[in-house]
């Protein structure tokens, strides 16, 4: 799913460079509102976490390449703004020291993988936790495995369109390509995502005291 250079249109760039850019700022003045200390140790292990699951990429037609986000899991445990913080600092590293994704789709890239993935992945979350009438602080199994599944397909199919818009390859064989890869590597996430919320639920419910929006 990391875009590299020479692969987009100028004004994609720009445009989504820029909602990266102010998605950040207004993130980091969210997150020191709500983090606590004894948050700031696992945002550091999630990022190591996410960088490392991330490195395992799987080729796919259209430029780009299929991996496990974990979006929506640091999304959960650190809430949506650190999540998406966490996102945007595992993806520039990425980018700088392993060539990991173009320097100038950067931000198209944290757009993708950041904003719908952890921000879009945890509203869809909040939404479906209603729906299954799960209450606050409990995990909803399905609605994590959806929200997981959902953002990830979404993420891809974004990367699908920049990709088409610009030229690189025809939308329908790009979407078709993409969606199907990501809703098995989706599917997956999920699983590990659910597996890994109860977990943490049962041996360390601290963790999943936040809930912010």
């Amino acid at each position: 799913m990391h875009i590299p250079d020479g692969f987009l249109d100028l004004p994609i760039i720009i445009t989504l460079s820029v909602v990266s850019a102010g998605t950040i700022f207004y993130a980091s003045k969210k997150t020191d509102k709500y983090i606590g200390e004894k948050r700031i140790p696992l945002m550091g292990i999630m990022a190591a976490f996410i960088f490392a699951v991330q490195m395992l990429n799987i080729p796919i037609p259209g430029g780009t390449s299929g991996h496990i986000t974990g979006a929506l899991l640091v999304a959960i445990l650190l809430g949506p703004f650190t999540g998406f913080l966490v996102m945007s600092t595992v993806l520039i590293l990425q980018c700088l020291i392993f060539q990991e994704g173009g320097l100038t789709a950067l931000g198209v890239n944290i757009f993708n993988m950041g904003f719908i993935g952890a921000l879009g992945g945890y509203l869809i979350y909040r939404t479906l936790k209603k729906i299954f009438r799960s209450g606050k602080g409990k995990i909803s199994p399905p609605a994590v495995f959806i929200a997981a599944l959902l953002s990830t397909v979404l993420a891809a199919l974004a990367c699908s369109i920049e990709l088409s818009i610009s030229g690189i390859f025809p939308f329908k064989a790009s979407a078709i390509s993409m969606t199907l890869a990501h809703s098995i590597i989706g599917s997956i996430e999920g699983v590990i995502t659910v597996i890994v919320l109860g977990f943490l639920k049962k041996v360390r419910p601290d963790l999943m005291e936040i809930e912010k929006v």
